[in-house]
């Protein structure tokens, strides 16, 4: 009687009809509580169904009783990963693959738990095995694909997918995954196509809707891809990643203040979610209400929260303590590549001493461009650590002896501050990607200048101890065959800012607003990605005509993809408007290159100073106000002064091209200088 009802709750099971069998296996042990199979199987459904320590407790008994089941040894693995105990998830399907070595479904499994922790490499090659035992296992080829994505093996990974969809063609996950690589791939379109089709095959999707989102708004259709997330929070309202990806569109569109909330939605729904995290501090930089002494705060938060638990236990380092040998030097970006990163690492990279310091670049991105090719040759080692773990990272960047290792993303896409929170090499520092403190405090120093950190007025917003390089903390390398300047067309004053949508917020334009008033006939163009979606257009001219300027004043130009189209756009701005507070960088070289002036206003933190640091450079230091007033009365001075606007046009690359600014060898040898008395105070015998 008792078989005939086993076999009954597994039709049940099998059919989904979990109630069902729950009530038949139950019956089962009422009568024979120690019957192992149904144990087995009663454990699995309750992990199914989301009482993972019941699960655990019947699949522990089940195991007790039949030690050699491969199959009980899977599903505890199952229950175990769900718990979030990996490690121990991990052995279970581990000690099932030693009672079966070919069970194909244990090593899938064990590829899932392992790309959990990480640890992709090891994840591919399990799924691997799984598909040598079971070629025609679907699951494990969309599997294989996923980690292969995230190991930056891109066109295996859509050979896999794809190989997943001609075993199961109405696979709408193998969709929406291949879309989420043809992403990655550049191929945004196709992307696209790929997650539509996931979608009609299953509506609900939320990870299709997420991953459409994602390829949506790499191809600056913002509003449609705001919409795909949305779709995804409403039919799965704890999904984090929906909320993180939201919010860092809601960003690009300059709504900071929602950007941010949605970022604490995701933080709230997976508190160890540091990517979000990072998100949420590097969105309240733009926030001009915000005090800088509340955003230091929200760093720290970040350092006590991610770092602080990985830094308990370092071992110390044994690099050889001669203060004059040469060093090894370890940057750290996931830009590496025509990014304003690349853009101004390069000379560094190219006027570095070999002779006194070997530079090893790590790489966190999926492929690359002209950029990549020419630093992975300029550098003594070029490792992708695309895809690895935190741990394998600091593990290797260990065994490379790096003496001094520098970050250069902070809070940005694809850092790895989790690395430097291992403090794997002995020296750490802190530059050029991120304008505020990490909140790391096992980051030694940061680097920045005497312009942009006044010794006495910011240090106490840093958990780094600040390193001012003399002169200028930036290096401008200008972009290749830039056009020439041209000379000012009759018509109207123009002012312009290109500076990130997300920096345009509604306190600068209150400013900007006052001095088109004071500018009779005067004109402002806004361009950027977000200045090209319909909603933000809409929001901003709002808020001009709101205080009095008429629309036909202010035109907002989208999201370029060639770069001499963008800056032979500076031809039609007579005076560039730095942002505030989060100052621009890129852009502000980009304007002065062009023969545009630039106006900044100095706060009192990094963000808002890096204009005043630019500006100084180039003896520009009269453009730099002190208060908002001081701000509009400077460019109203410039665009009525047409002299004046005719010879800095003409004379600002030159002026550039002879300053600090873009003095390579001189600022690579400050550099240089930093770091070597920085390794003779490690060397130097602590008490």
């Amino acid at each position: 009687m008792n078989n005939q009802l086993i076999q009954t709750a597994i039709r049940h099971h099998q059919a989904g009809r979990l109630a069902e069998a729950e009530k038949a296996y139950r019956m089962v042990l009422a009568q024979q509580p120690d019957q192992a199979d149904v144990l087995n199987f009663l454990g699995m459904l309750c992990a199914q169904t989301g009482r993972l320590q019941e699960g655990v407790k019947l699949l522990r008994r089940a195991i007790q009783i039949m030690p050699q089941s491969a199959e009980a040894h899977r599903h505890l693995g199952f229950a175990l990963r769900n718990q979030g105990r990996l490690k121990e998830a991990v052995e279970s399907y581990q000690r099932a693959i030693r009672l079966k070595p070919d069970f194909a479904a244990a090593h899938n499994n064990l590829g899932v738990a392992l790309a959990q922790m990480g640890n992709f490499t090891e994840a591919v090659a399990a799924h691997r095995q799984a598909i040598q035992f079971k070629p025609e296992f679907s699951e494990a080829h969309n599997n294989l694909g996923i980690t292969l994505a995230k190991t930056g093996q891109i066109d295996e990974a859509i050979a896999s997918l794809r190989e997943a969809l001609r075993l199961s063609p109405n696979n709408a996950d193998a969709y929406s995954n291949l879309g989420n690589a043809l992403k990655n791939r550049g191929q945004l379109q196709e992307a696209v196509d790929a997650c539509r089709e996931a979608i009609r095959l299953k509506p609900d999707g939320v990870e299709a809707y997420n991953n459409l989102g994602i390829a949506l708004v790499g191809m600056a259709k913002l509003e449609e891809g705001i919409a795909a997330y949305r779709q995804a929070i409403a039919l799965r309202p704890d999904h984090a990643g929906a909320h993180n990806n939201l919010g860092n569109a809601l960003k690009s569109m300059g709504v900071c203040n929602e950007a941010a909330a949605s970022f604490r939605e995701a933080i709230r729904f997976a508190p160890n979610f540091v990517e979000a995290h990072s998100n949420l501090v590097l969105a309240l930089n733009y926030d001009a209400e915000k005090n800088p002494a509340k955003i230091a705060e929200e760093h720290r938060a970040w350092g006590h929260r991610h770092a602080d638990p990985l830094g308990r236990a370092i071992p110390a380092h044994e690099n050889d303590r001669s203060p004059d040998r040469p060093l090894r030097i370890g940057y750290v970006s996931a830009d590496f590549r025509r990014h304003p990163v690349g853009f101004f690492f390069m000379p560094l990279l190219e006027k570095h001493h070999r002779e006194n310091f070997e530079i090893f670049c790590y790489y966190n991105s999926f492929g690359g461009d002209d950029f990549t090719r020419r630093m992975s040759q300029d550098c003594k080692v070029w490792r992708n650590v695309t895809g690895e773990s935190d741990e394998q990272v600091a593990q290797l960047i260990r065994s490379d002896r790096i003496d001094i290792l520098v970050d250069l993303s902070g809070h940005t896409s694809g850092n790895r501050l989790k690395v430097f929170a291992r403090k794997p090499a002995p020296v750490q520092v802190s530059y050029l990607g991120y304008a505020n403190t990490t909140g790391l405090p096992v980051i030694d120093y940061r680097l920045t200048d005497a312009h942009a950190d006044p010794p006495g007025m910011t240090e106490g917003l840093n958990v780094e101890k600040l390193w001012r390089l003399p002169g200028c903390a930036w290096c401008f390398s200008p972009p290749e065959n830039s056009p020439a300047v041209k000379e000012r067309e009759e018509g109207p004053i123009t002012f312009g800012c290109f500076n990130a949508f997300a920096k345009i917020n509604p306190k600068i334009v209150t400013i900007w607003a006052r001095l088109l008033e004071r500018v009779s006939g005067s004109r402002l163009v806004l361009k950027s990605a977000g200045a090209g979606a319909e909603s933000s257009r809409g929001r901003v001219m709002r808020q001009f005509a709101e205080l009095g300027i008429a629309g036909d004043r202010v035109e907002m130009l989208g999201w370029m993809d060639q770069p001499l189209r963008h800056l032979e756009t500076y031809h039609r701005i007579d005076v560039a408007l730095d942002t505030f507070p989060y100052h621009g960088t890129t852009t502000t070289c980009e304007a002065l290159w062009m023969g545009a002036p630039v106006v900044t206003l100095a706060g009192r933190s990094h963000v808002s100073r890096v204009g005043v640091s630019l500006l100084s450079a180039v003896g520009l230091e009269e453009l730099v106000a002190g208060d908002e007033q001081e701000y509009i009365s400077i460019a109203v001075a410039l665009a009525s002064d047409s002299k004046r606007l005719a010879a800095l046009r003409a004379g600002l690359r030159q002026r550039m091209q002879s300053s600090v600014l873009m003095d390579a060898a001189g600022f690579a040898a400050n550099v240089e200088s930093a770091y070597r008395e920085m390794w003779k105070q490690w060397c130097e015998p602590k008490p």
